[in-house]
């Protein structure tokens, strides 16, 4: 039996009302990884629905991913809580992450998010260290801002970015990207990106089902 988009949605919504609190869910279904600790998994303070994610700028899913997130972000308005997540096998995404941390802290959040999605969308042309160094000076200067000989002298962005693996590694990630969408009760992890807007649809329609209130009975006459 077909199951019309309007159809998906609904048990999406229905089955996500029934999950407890930090539920382990995916989407699409029996797809999700096994994870060790998920308590931080939450979206920031005040926000009702969040994507969570964890990219390492060298993985190509991550840089498959990267648009259609930001896409989800702008069109929903939601907030995204992202990690860097650079995998020990590759060779220069730990620096790239260390590079954007800069950008986004000595210049402006907007530039350091340019900044990676460059970088994604020239990975293949990035193949060692040197390459990335190459790449950055140059986006450094058609932006119109100096790159430091040294980068990270004290390791302050260095320090941000193991801070973000070691959470990975208390949550038991095994795969980058890494992403869910969250709500203060449970989280669903989307594998499949083309289920992401689905995903949000079902938790924004969780979160804004009403609390039922009990009436106070009428007065005897």
């Amino acid at each position: 039996m077909r199951l019309t988009q309007m159809t998906r949605l609904t048990l999406a919504a229905a089955l996500l009302l029934t999950l407890p609190a930090v539920a382990q869910f995916s989407a699409p279904p029996n797809t999700g990884n096994r994870f060790k600790d998920t308590s931080m998994v939450k979206p920031p303070a005040g926000a009702k629905v969040a994507i969570y994610e964890f990219e390492d700028l060298e993985c190509p899913a991550c840089a498959h991913a990267f648009p259609i997130v930001h896409s989800a972000v702008e069109h929903y308005k939601i907030p995204l809580v992202r990690h860097d997540f650079p995998l020990n096998m590759h060779i220069w995404s730990r620096d790239a992450a260390v590079i954007a941390r800069y950008i986004q802290d000595k210049i402006s959040p907007q530039l350091a998010e340019d900044y990676r999605r460059a970088v994604f969308a020239s990975q293949t042309a990035i193949s060692s260290k040197e390459d990335l160094q190459n790449f950055s000076q140059k986006f450094f200067q058609s932006h119109g801002h100096p790159m430091p000989f040294v980068i990270d002298p004290s390791g302050l962005f260095s320090a941000e970015v193991q801070a973000d693996y070691t959470l990975g590694e208390r949550i038991g990630l095994s795969q980058t990207p890494t992403i869910f969408v969250v709500t203060q009760k449970n989280w669903v992890q989307v594998t499949d990106i083309t289920y992401l807007y689905q995903t949000i649809d079902a938790a924004l329609a969780q979160v804004s089902t009403p609390t039922p209130t009990t009436t106070k009975s009428a007065k005897k006459k």
